[in-house]
């Protein structure tokens, strides 16, 4: 997949993280998407290198998206607890 499609799958996943993650965020919509575009790179990245599965050419690939979406909640998780709700 390209960069390009890479970033598509990042906000899309970075959706689903929060629609899964509910409440404020400390960034906001912004922090929300970058988090997002950063956990799919993450997440593809740990699927390849540690899980033995590399990521496909397809855009629709069900693992893909699994680790895209797992990478972006984790790191939306790990945002939250390191800068907790500062938005209040």
């Amino acid at each position: 997949m390209s960069i390009i499609s890479w970033i598509v799958l990042g906000l899309l996943a970075g959706a689903i993280a929060k629609v899964l993650l509910p409440g404020r965020d400390p960034g906001g919509f912004i922090g929300t998407t970058v988090i997002g575009i950063a956990g799919a790179f993450l997440g593809g990245w740990l699927s390849a290198r540690f899980l033995g599965r590399p990521v496909e050419n397809q855009f629709f690939d069900l693992a893909t998206w699994g680790a895209a979406i797992a990478g972006s909640f984790v790191l939306l998780v790990a945002y939250r607890l390191l800068f907790g709700n500062s938005r209040d």
